[in-house]
């Protein structure tokens, strides 16, 4: 691996190491770890946090603290690597799990799973890589929120600070919950209360999480506050409306149970017409921008075709690599599509529908993730667009049944990796080019993330599935991973091609309606000034989730706005950065924690648990609960007043 010449905006030109073999083996590491973790992350909450800044502090850690010999270029390196496994992550569990909520699959199979992980990865990276120029460097309107915040996690490191000891800490804490919680019940997993009022019914809740807690915390209070939103929607207004209008259900079992029954087949689908308003919406409203983009990318590439020539910081991949690697990767996914449907017609059209809509939606996302940031960038709206292109084209060649299943969610599968690689890929070469990286070895080194972490996405899914259950009840007594998004994606693709079931369309259109309200508001709100604003995806997100989960979430976003203002003026920023190690943490402990207790499930290994009454769990539960919260306020304010604004 070669040593450049780095040039800094604070001092003169330097030899800084960059894609060294170390560099490379620490972000794979942490890529590994950080993949499982996020899909376990997403399966549960419906949601995923970028990877970015906690794998820069860990590499920090490790390489300046321990081995003494990092470089910020190096450093950048590890997290470009290991926060391509998080986006691959969210790809997958949004899609694949529909497989197998269909029946269309009888298990999770490694090399179809991997594949489509691989491949709509490196479509993600390569498609994006023409666009960089025209959208990081010289688009000024696009910010790439989480990737400047990890440009100047960097420079903290840099200048001595860190925080890894901090990350470690709040690990070792969600762990030790998660096990004290789901693996010896010492506390409900969540507080729940549920009261019928004549024919209607009201619903209260939160999970004890760490993990949501944490997710909210790093979203911050708009998003959080935007979930629980579309929570309210769904529990204080759209059920009890049902019960009016339908009246109450004539069925067994306790009120909760009976008004999540009633929200699991009915009310949840207004997320679902929120959620194509605001994909629709967002494509519109980044129409001109796209357009510059890739104007700009072949303007550059017609007279750029010398790349090598050019600055070191300013050189991409070479163009024959990217055409190579393209076409390879087209030829792979459409033999993986031949394999799956069984069909060589079939095939070919699934693989041209993914190929036009990944392009597509690459520039989009790669877009979106600029002007709003990672949390708030619309993937589920942009994956049920290319789910209902898909499907269309498909039935209009005949497609049916379990074959027209698997082709559709193989395509939108593929198509929303690339588009949440391509995200991710934007926010880390925005951070290089705030560090002076060079250009074409992040691109490479997005492209090592990618393959490797593609491998243990499958695993993964598997144990946890045949411990917990994604998406579907598989072992009585234990709570099955909601998977929102991929039991969204199994209904659709089950109505459209006859399979089973049909669409609650009257809440469809509900929700088509929810979502134009809201962004008629935002707009509102945008020519206001505000900075409180109402995207819709947060608030679809949220009606598509229980709303104990989105209550956890909202916590979080409080003790977010709690923690900048009890900081005060100057100290802010540097607490809420503080926080976002310690959530970074909190979520990475449980969720390995998650899938340790996965394997110990499969393993049938017995674990001690504690007897006691019902009412003492829950208070226990209370107050873990509000311990996280205030905890996690605490550490970050206290931490801040101890050491620099700057948070380290």
């Amino acid at each position: 691996m070669a040593r450049d010449a780095a040039t800094r905006k604070d001092g003169p030109t330097s030899v800084v190491s960059e894609l060294t073999v170390r560099a490379v083996l620490l972000g794979c590491l942490l890529g590994l770890l950080m993949t499982a973790a996020n899909a376990y992350l997403g399966l549960y909450a419906g949601m995923t946090v970028s990877a970015s800044i906690p794998a820069a502090v860990i590499s920090m850690g490790i390489l300046r603290g321990l081995l003494r010999r990092g470089t910020i270029l190096e450093n950048n390196i590890v997290q470009t690597i290991a926060s391509a496994g998080e986006s691959l992550a969210a790809g997958v569990i949004f899609t694949v799990p529909a497989l197998v909520i269909t029946g269309a699959w009888d298990e999770y199979r490694f090399w179809p799973i991997t594949g489509i992980a691989v491949f709509g990865g490196m479509l993600g990276v390569l498609f994006m890589i023409p666009l960089r120029r025209a959208l990081i460097v010289e688009e000024e309107e696009l910010a790439y929120p989480e990737g400047t915040a990890c440009a100047e996690v960097l420079r903290t490191g840099e200048s001595g600070g860190s925080g890894v000891a901090l990350v470690f800490g709040a690990l070792a804490v969600g762990a030790i919950l998660k096990l004290l919680g789901t693996g010896m019940h010492l506390f409900f997993e969540s507080l729940e209360w549920a009261i019928r009022v004549g024919k209607s019914a009201f619903y209260v809740g939160s999970n004890v999480s760490p993990a949501l807690i944490a997710v909210g915390y790093i979203v911050g209070f708009n998003v959080s506050a935007l979930v629980f939103l579309g929570g309210a929607i769904s529990w204080l207004a759209g059920i009890p409306l049902y019960y009016q209008l339908h009246g109450y259900p004539d069925s067994a079992g306790t009120v909760i149970e009976i008004m999540n029954e009633t929200w699991h087949s009915e009310i949840r689908f207004l997320g679902v017409g929120a959620m194509v308003v605001g994909g629709i919406w967002s494509i519109i409203g980044v129409r001109r921008g796209i357009v510059r983009g890739i104007e700009g990318a072949l303007a550059g590439y017609r007279s750029g075709r010398h790349g090598d020539c050019r600055e070191r910081t300013d050189r991409d991949m070479a163009l024959p690599a990217i055409a190579v690697m393209l076409l390879l990767t087209a030829i792979l996914v459409s033999v993986l599509y031949i394999m799956l449907i069984g069909s060589l017609k079939f095939g070919l059209v699934a693989a041209v529908t993914m190929l036009v809509a990944s392009f597509f939606f690459v520039a989009v996302a790669s877009y979106i993730v600029g002007l709003v940031g990672s949390s708030n960038s619309p993937v589920s709206g942009m994956t049920i667009s290319a789910l209902l292109f898909a499907s269309l084209l498909l039935l209009a060649f005949g497609m049916t049944g379990h074959a027209g299943i698997i082709a559709t969610l193989g395509v939108a599968g593929v198509v929303c990796c690339a588009t949440c690689t391509a995200g991710d890929t934007s926010q880390d070469l925005k951070t290089g080019f705030l560090v002076g990286a060079s250009p074409y070895k992040q691109q490479w080194a997005q492209v090592i993330g990618v393959v490797t972490s593609s491998v243990v996405i499958a695993p993964t899914l598997w144990v946890l599935h045949h411990s917990y259950g994604i998406g579907i009840e598989v072992k009585p007594g234990v709570k099955f991973l909601q998977a929102p998004q991929a039991n969204l994606f199994a209904r659709i693709t089950e109505t459209l091609f006859g399979a089973k079931g049909s669409m609650p369309w009257g809440m469809v259109w509900s929700g088509i309606v929810v979502g134009a309200v809201l962004i008629v508001l935002d707009e509102v709100l945008r020519r206001r000034g505000c900075r409180f604003r109402t995207y819709v995806m947060p608030v679809a997100v949220g009606i598509y989730l229980p709303w104990s989960l989105s209550t956890a979430i909202f916590l979080g976003g409080l003790a977010a706005a709690l923690t900048r203002r009890t900081a005060g003026p100057g100290r802010a920023e540097g607490a809420f950065h503080r926080g976002v190690l310690a959530g970074s943490g909190l979520i990475a402990g449980e969720a390995i924690m998650g899938i340790v207790l996965a394997i110990v499930i499969i393993a049938k290994i017995p674990l001690p648990t504690v007897e006691i009454s019902g009412p003492a769990k829950g208070i226990i539960a209370a107050l873990v609960l509000a311990a996280i919260v205030i905890g996690i306020v605490a550490v970050a304010v206290m931490g801040a007043a101890r050491k620099s604004p700057d948070g380290s």
